[in-house]
């Protein structure tokens, strides 16, 4: 007979987010990896989806398959410089193509990983190769790091015992591409405007991605409380770890913090704290919060101004975000429009 788990099922899952999160980050900063945020942001990516983690074998495949993802950015970079248009419309495709595969195909990780290797590390290249290779090797060892982390505190916080439930069914064909094209035009103009300055505004193309998957989750009328709500409430977290965290600047504070705020977050996502707001805005916010917190982390290790650095990224995160709320009204608009005169043209 199978022992029932003194905690909830809810609460595994809060803490079991949250655990990983916070070890992710501090293994991370601790072994002095390149892009340390790359772990705990990929700790949540992985986590957030309840279920145990990818075995030996599923990691192997993975990694072979970022390697092998990542490298078309590599390729993709030069292209941007020789062809431009030609690169342009290689990585439109390639956005559409990953998104329909999170979308449609289910596969949320694996997509998100692909949509990194037609944007981010295509945009590093213009600048040098040596800092596409770093991203590459970053990414790679984010996610071992993350699944590592997920080994070693899943067994304290499994999920329940017997068959899982069937996942949510996917749109339809017709729904999903539009939806993929809908996610794939919010990225594109972060991703034009970050090649203005690839060193300077990355960020914002990780965060544009994370934003238009998170589009194709939300209601239109929803938007704007969801995704810009989301966007400011990481911004204020990322404030407040980052005050706490000046009263002692510590490795291990600087993870619990980030643990503690996971553990808020993820108890809204979980439904641990009754609230209106869909679990995608708690995550948002995690994510939001952590690419934050990197990037003024590096910040300060360059010797800029961090405060001045943040308020530029967040206004332009907070602007971002309005362009994705409006893009979507435009887009479902013209979409409407153009099934009614399709009904119009059938009638007739």
């Amino acid at each position: 007979m199978v022992k029932p788990h003194r905690l909830p099922l809810a609460a595994r899952r809060v803490f079991r987010l949250a655990a990983v999160t916070a070890l992710s980050l501090t293994l991370a900063y601790g072994l002095g990896l390149d892009v340390p945020f790359i772990a705990p942001l990929f700790a949540v990516l992985l986590t957030a989806n309840p279920g145990p983690p990818p075995g030996a074998k599923q990691l192997l495949v993975l990694v072979l398959v970022l390697n092998l993802t990542l490298g078309i950015g590599v390729l993709l970079g030069p292209l941007l410089q020789l062809a431009p248009a030609s690169a342009l419309i290689a990585i439109a495709l390639g956005l559409f193509f990953s998104n329909r595969l999170g979308i449609v195909g289910g596969k949320s990780v694996p997509a998100t990983l692909l949509a990194f290797g037609f944007t981010v590390i295509p945009a590093a290249s213009t600048v040098s190769q040596a800092l596409a290779a770093t991203l590459i090797s970053a990414l790679v060892t984010g996610v071992v790091v993350a699944v590592l982390c997920q080994w070693l505190l899943y067994p304290l916080f499994p999920e329940d015992d017997g068959p899982r439930p069937p996942p949510p069914a996917p749109p339809a064909l017709t729904a999903g591409n539009w939806l993929s094209l809908r996610a794939t035009l919010i990225v594109l103009p972060a991703f034009l405007f970050t090649l203005t300055n690839p060193l300077t505004y990355l960020p914002l193309t990780v965060k544009s991605i994370l934003l238009g998957r998170e589009a194709t989750e939300v209601r239109l009328r929803a938007a704007t409380r969801e995704l810009v709500g989301s966007t400011a409430l990481g911004g204020f977290c990322a404030i407040a770890v980052w005050l706490c965290l000046s009263l002692a600047v510590e490795l291990l504070f600087f993870g619990g913090w980030i643990g503690l705020c996971a553990l808020m977050l993820a108890s809204g996502a979980y439904g641990v704290l009754r609230s209106t707001l869909a679990p995608g805005f708690w995550i948002n916010t995690l994510t939001t919060m952590l690419i934050l917190l990197g990037a003024a982390v590096q910040d300060s290790v360059n010797g800029k101004d961090v405060y001045q650095a943040f308020a530029v990224r967040m206004a332009l995160f907070l602007l971002v975000t309005l362009y994705a709320v409006a893009a979507m009204a435009l887009l479902e608009r013209l979409r409407a429009r153009r099934a009614n005169t399709f009904r119009g043209v059938e009638s007739c």
